[in-house]
């Protein structure tokens, strides 16, 4: 007696049945990926607005306790929503495309319109 013990098909017959386990280790990764990039893109913009400068004069709180963690939440969050989109219509190559520009273009746009201080106060010059 001969058992075929083979790959469960689809409906068509044509195609293994894919769990989607492979499409949510692939959304896993790119949040976790997501969240580095935008960590390495905000944390050292910010830098001075967290340290604050000479005796923390001019650390700016909305910049630490506003501006980066959403930048943070964006990366954790767009590239695997962008994932999963993209997979609906799109192959696994095509959208691991469509996911590094939409976090590129997201990446330009943070850095057109955000700019926490970078240099010290003005009133500081160079002493007497």
């Amino acid at each position: 007696m001969s058992e075929n013990r083979s790959l469960p098909t689809g409906d068509d017959g044509s195609d293994p049945v894919d769990d989607g386990r492979t499409e949510s280790a692939v959304g896993w990764l790119l949040a976790v990926v997501g969240a580095v990039v935008a960590g390495g893109f905000a944390l050292p913009r910010a830098a001075f607005s967290i340290d604050g400068g000479f005796e923390a004069h001019a650390r700016d709180w909305s910049v630490i306790l506003v501006d980066v963690p959403l930048i943070l939440l964006a990366g954790i969050l767009v590239p695997p929503m962008t994932w999963a989109a993209a997979t609906r219509w799109l192959r696994p190559w095509a959208a691991l495309l469509v996911c590094a520009a939409v976090a590129a273009l997201g990446l330009w746009g943070i850095a057109a319109v955000w700019h926490p201080r970078q240099d010290p106060d003005p009133g500081y010059g160079p002493g007497i």
